[in-house]
């Protein structure tokens, strides 16, 4: 604990002179978690943030970091037991009962302590960390520094930094709006972080320029749309006794987009590419058959074959997007198989471009896995296909493979322009694009990560995005090893 001090401490000071400046998100939730293993003597830390029917860890570090992305079935009856009793729980891990709980214990970490993060009196997560002694027990400083924690975590979202991470997480209501003073010639005197925060224009560069967007008249509430594309509603209220203007406004609540107006939107340009590509060299062949050459004959047929093979896959990730969303297989029909052998035919089915992209450093054999081998071929072409689209080139793509006592896993590594943390999730929502409107550089429909971790999590496995250290973005697939109990429900 004293060696760790500066750490602890520094960590703190750090997140907090970021929330002071307006940031926090999953960056300052990311150093807690570190925070919370340095000041606990834990080896490992985490937290779950809650969703609507189970949760998923977000954030980890030490022993807990192969856990990321991994979703928690927070109805089972054990995991319901380590957070109903007190604020802050303490048991051994095998008590858990749950693949979780195996997973834990078979990696050496037997005893685990839980603390349940409470934001304006909404439960938002657990932040839990990790020991290797089953029979050791936490001092009442750790329990003291876990607890505290969890009340810094739970700052964290009251003030709505970007957080929670997940749309569908519980609500906090925000401590505070975005909100500015305006002198009489309507400009700014005051700029508070939250409207930092939503503009992204810091408070020096906002204080004593123009007000930026429309004011209502009264106490009507107008909307108003930014250049990045949010909508906003604006109220006004002038101050008593002053000529100064109070101006609050925030970021309109994402409503669920109807259905059917998405996919028209989202899938129209996608589909009258090819179409149009193929329709115009079909148009060239059976006009001017006879006076094209050969080599230009056999062109044009490359293409329209290449063309018709997009549309195909386009249409079948379109019908699984829309299809039903069933539960998890049962773990008795899946069946054991070769990782190994499995991402090297993985990659003889990619595209010529992609397959020269890529780098492979497979080891020679893993334990074998137990899941969907005919899928692994779809996650790993979306895996590639994603990792490209953001490199320069298609460069600098990597294949890498490797097993725990728990689980074989795979990672598809690249040095595009990197993921933000606040996208790591995000990313994984059905038809969310990191680049939107006219902003476009690349194809596609927003599908691929989010039929990836479907089929991923239907076998038991989990799969997570992160930065890369360097530059870049890391994608891991896990899938359960064959000779280990249990499915991963928890």
């Amino acid at each position: 604990m004293v060696d760790a001090g500066p750490l602890v401490f520094g960590g703190l000071a750090e997140v907090a002179e970021e929330l002071n400046s307006g940031g926090g998100g999953l960056t300052g939730l990311q150093r807690s978690v570190e925070v919370a293993a340095a000041a606990t003597g834990a080896t490992g830390a985490a937290f779950i943030e809650y969703a609507q029917e189970n949760g998923r860890v977000v954030a980890v570090a030490g022993d807990l970091d192969w856990s990321l992305g991994r979703p928690i079935d927070l109805i089972h009856p054990a995991i319901r037991g380590l957070l109903q009793y007190s604020r802050v729980r303490e048991l051994p891990s095998s008590l858990i009962g749950t693949s979780g709980g195996q997973q834990l214990d078979s990696r050496g970490l037997h005893r685990i302590m839980a603390a349940e993060v409470a934001a304006n009196g909404t439960g938002v997560g657990v932040l839990v960390v990790s020991y290797e002694d089953a029979d050791g027990a936490a001092s009442e400083e750790q329990r003291a520094a876990l607890g505290f924690l969890a009340s810094f975590v739970a700052l964290q979202y009251g003030l709505g930094r970007g957080l929670p991470v997940y749309s569908d997480a519980a609500a906090v209501v925000p401590a505070s709006e975005p909100f500015a003073l305006l002198d009489a010639e309507l400009r700014v005197r005051s700029w508070n972080p939250p409207a930092a925060l939503l503009t992204a224009r810091p408070a020096d560069a906002a204080i004593g320029e123009p007000w930026p967007f429309p004011l209502p008249a009264g106490d009507e509430t107008i909307e108003h749309q930014m250049a990045c594309g949010t909508w906003i509603e604006i109220r006004a209220a002038r101050v008593p006794g002053s000529t100064d203007l109070a101006v609050s406004f925030r970021a309109q609540p994402e409503q669920p987009p109807d259905g059917r107006d998405l996919f028209i939107a989202l899938t129209g340009h996608e589909l009258r590419t090819p179409i149009t590509v193929i329709r115009g060299y079909v148009d060239t062949l059976v006009d001017h058959w006879e006076s094209l050459a050969e080599e230009a004959r056999r062109e044009a047929i490359n293409v329209v074959g290449q063309r018709a093979r997009e549309l195909s896959r386009l249409v079948d990730r379109l019908l699984n997007a829309v299809g039903d969303d069933g539960p998890a297989i049962e773990s008795n029909t899946l069946l054991p198989f070769d990782l190994v052998d499995s991402l090297h035919a993985a990659v003889d089915e990619l595209n010529g471009e992609q397959r020269r992209s890529l780098s492979v450093a497979l080891p020679d054999s893993l334990p074998k896995t137990r899941g969907d081998r005919a899928s692994l071929a779809t996650v790993l072409a979306e895996l590639v296909t994603n990792a490209g689209k953001y490199s320069p080139n298609w460069v600098q793509i990597e294949l890498t493979a490797g097993a725990d006592p728990q689980t074989v896993w795979f990672r598809v590594s690249d040095r595009g322009i990197g993921i933000r943390p606040e996208h790591v999730e995000r990313a994984f929502d059905r038809f969310w694009q990191l680049e939107t409107g006219d902003q476009r550089t690349s194809g596609g429909v927003g599908l691929g990560l989010y039929l990836v971790r479907r089929i991923v999590e239907r076998q038991h496995g989990w799969v997570s995005l992160r930065p890369r250290q360097g530059g870049g973005t890391v994608a891991e697939v896990r899938l359960p090893r064959a000779d280990a109990d249990g499915p991963g429900e928890a």
